[in-house]
């Protein structure tokens, strides 16, 4: 096999235990925060302070897969992950469990971003889109189909326990980064001999922030993470729990069955990245994401909400990775 073919495999298998730990929480996150006896708002922050720490740490973790390699920055950040998530399950009171969150995202964050650097170390611009795609459509099937075996959890053995599921996820993505992932930082260049002096990061940021399009399709995918974070997995299961009378089981079933669908788009819609460009599948997949939004709005019974999630599972692969390619077409050399 390939050696960028072993990567992406092994990649693929990291963000699959990563994020099939985090969307076992995800029915049960806004109702373990609700356990505390907090107001709405409250609840909220528990989901927005881990998107927080991820956005953070997103620099910093570029920074030291640059400086320590690819393959320790995505060990730091299981082990990381895994404290956070434990700590969470463990939690005695609100402050303790916000603190916990923050710790969890940030040792997200270091594993989510240098994937993605991954990536863009191992594909061409001729296959980027396919590439992400796959990776993105495990990450994107893994996370939808959690909610399932994490509402089966937290019926049968209490709320924080698909925290604890999630940190022994983590802490197995920390052996996988270590033993599976082979290092990428100088695939690219053919060795550390003939890898190039890098500018300032002062100097990176401004010549990014100088391209619109950059700057246009990082605003679009800070949308699609709030409306993922703040609507489907903060907002979604308190109003459907509470209109429709759902379980978390029957909620975490419902978003595994959009999962499915999406993982079937992805490599699709990767190809169709490659073959018409990324702003052909970029405008029609965001456009897709606001209508399952609304879907959800409005649904006003099981089936309708089935429906929501089926859209939201298309619109979410479908549009996951065409920005990442543009993003990453953007910041290096074809």
């Amino acid at each position: 096999m390939p050696l960028e073919r072993r990567i992406l495999l092994w990649m693929c298998v990291l963000v699959a235990v990563n994020q099939l730990g985090f969307g076992a929480m995800v029915p049960s996150l806004p109702l373990y925060a609700q356990s505390f006896g907090v107001t709405a708002s409250a609840i909220g922050m528990a989901v927005a302070v881990y998107g927080l720490a991820r956005f953070l740490i997103a620099i910093p973790s570029g920074q030291m897969a640059d400086r320590l390699g690819r393959r320790p920055t995505l060990a730091i950040g299981g082990v990381i992950s895994g404290i956070g998530n434990l700590w969470c399950a463990w939690a005695t009171g609100y402050p303790e469990f916000i603190l916990a969150r923050f710790v969890a995202g940030a040792g997200a964050g270091l594993i989510l971003t240098t994937g993605q650097v991954v990536l863009a170390d191992i594909s061409t611009p001729e296959r980027r889109g396919r590439t992400i795609a796959i990776y993105q459509g495990t990450f994107l099937f893994a996370v939808g189909i959690g909610p399932f075996p994490g509402g089966l959890l937290a019926e049968h053995f209490g709320l924080s326990t698909p925290f604890a599921a999630y940190g022994i996820a983590s802490l197995i993505v920390t052996a996988v980064a270590w033993f599976g992932v082979s290092e990428t930082r100088d695939l690219s260049y053919g060795g550390a001999e003939h890898r190039p002096s890098r500018p300032p990061l002062a100097q990176q940021l401004r010549a990014l922030l100088s391209k619109v399009g950059f700057v246009l399709i990082s605003l679009i995918s800070l949308m699609n993470a709030v409306v993922r974070t703040g609507g489907l997995f903060a907002v979604v299961p308190i109003l459907v729990t509470a209109q429709l009378g759902l379980s978390v089981t029957a909620l975490g079933f419902a978003m595994m069955l959009g999962s499915v669908c999406g993982l079937v788009a992805a490599y699709p819609a990767g190809w169709l990245s490659d073959s018409l460009g990324r702003k052909a599948v970029i405008v029609p997949a965001t456009i897709l994401t606001g209508a399952s939004m609304l879907l959800f709005c409005f649904a006003s019974s099981y089936l309708w909400f089935v429906a929501a999630c089926i859209v939201w599972g298309i619109a979410s692969s479908v549009g996951g990775a065409a920005p990442a390619a543009y993003a990453v077409d953007s910041a290096r050399p074809a």
